[in-house]
């Protein structure tokens, strides 16, 4: 049910798997990318278009919702009531997962985490594949491993929302501030859809967690209990404390110091993302001197705090990635003021009274555009 990345992945691996799928899509036949069409032509692939039918759903022994599409739909609802499982890509996924997976969520940061992790683990030589929401479906692993010997998967909140029996040997929760509130209704629903990370987790696996967001530190007590608990951030009980320019690390009794000078994540974020990451990559067995390697090299990813020019002296920063108030949040703690800020786009439902303290300590000119640009700072 949805035919985006994930689902024409999964539709691709379910015909290897010799498994007949059926396609129930949204747009029509003729909104589809031309190959996509060719592809479902080509292999036989039944096709409802223009909308989401009881009729044809109820033909599956079971669906397969993609992650964009909300399990309470009126016609999932009827689909569940006559019996036949509605199962999210995870749910579908973790009988199948052989190796090691590491996991990583959070409202912001987690792409960057994600990539960065990966990247650690390659500079200490080992396999890996990196996807999720980020780049290929977990689908186009188990379609082609290609000798993968760990999974880095990052995971949002609508692929978390049904997970079944999938399980993390490293589950990452970054922080958790509002976004999606358009789908999740709350932000309780929100942030169990989150906490399912650590679904499944138990004695030998490593839970992570970001201890300078407070959601997650009221989070904390669900942690499974039978798993490794680390945490990241500025205070002593972090095994990943951040300090100036770098990230010093209580590892085995023993500690390490991780500079960031010099690298794309020498900042208030970078330095957070950083110290995720490294805990991670220890956990997964990386020495202490790939960590370093891989820290030293990492190229941050397009639109997040990406430095675009210097001119007159104005430095124009483009952090479009930053789509909530968390991450604008985020963005702005790198900055001790004077900033002109361009904020808005759409509106998902965000409290964007959030924003008031920060703005009014750091912003000098407030651009407003989309559909969220009326923004309420100001008591009446």
């Amino acid at each position: 049910m949805g035919l985006g990345v994930s689902g024409l992945a999964a539709v691709r691996y379910l015909l290897a798997a010799g498994v007949r799928p059926l396609v129930s899509e949204a747009r029509e036949a003729k909104q589809l990318p031309a190959a996509d069409w060719q592809f479902l032509v080509q292999h036989g692939v039944e096709f409802e278009g223009g909308g989401h039918s009881l009729e044809f759903l109820r033909r599956g022994e079971q669906v397969l919702v993609s992650p964009g599409i909300p399990l309470d739909l009126p016609v999932l609802r009827e689909v569940r009531s006559l019996g036949i499982p509605t199962v999210g890509e995870l749910a579908l996924a973790a009988p199948l997962l052989d190796k090691p997976v590491v996991a990583v969520t959070g409202t912001n940061g987690k792409t960057t985490v994600t990539a960065l992790i990966g990247d650690l683990l390659r500079a200490a030589g080992k396999k890996v594949f990196v996807g999720g929401n980020i780049g290929a479906s977990i689908f186009s692993y188990l379609l082609n491993p290609e000798g993968a010997e760990i999974l880095v998967l990052e995971l949002s909140s609508f692929q978390l929302e049904a997970v079944g029996d999938f399980k993390a040997a490293v589950a990452l929760l970054l922080n958790v501030t509002p976004d999606h509130l358009d789908r999740h209704g709350t932000m309780a629903g929100y942030a169990r859809a989150k906490m399912n990370i650590f679904a499944g987790q138990g004695p030998g696996d490593t839970a992570i967690l970001g201890l300078d967001d407070p959601a997650c530190q009221e989070l904390a007590g669900g942690l499974p209990s039978g798993a490794t608990h680390l945490f990241f951030g500025h205070g002593e009980e972090c095994q990943a404390r951040i300090v100036d320019h770098g990230v010093s690390l209580l590892w085995s009794g023993k500690l390490e110091h991780y500079p960031l000078t010099g690298t794309l994540l020498d900042s208030f974020t970078g330095a957070l993302n950083s110290g995720a990451a490294i805990l991670a990559a220890r956990t997964m067995g990386c020495s202490p001197e790939a960590v370093a390697r891989g820290l030293q090299s990492f190229q941050v990813a397009a639109h997040r705090m990406a430095l675009v020019a210097e001119q007159n002296g104005v430095a124009y920063y483009n952090d479009s990635k930053a789509t909530n108030t968390g991450a604008a949040l985020s963005a702005l703690a790198n900055f001790a003021g004077n900033v002109i800020l361009i904020a808005g786009g759409r509106d998902k439902g965000d409290d964007y009274r959030l924003l008031r303290e920060s703005v009014a300590q750091k912003v000098r000119h407030l651009i407003q555009i989309g559909e969220a640009q009326v923004f309420e700072f100001r008591e009446r």
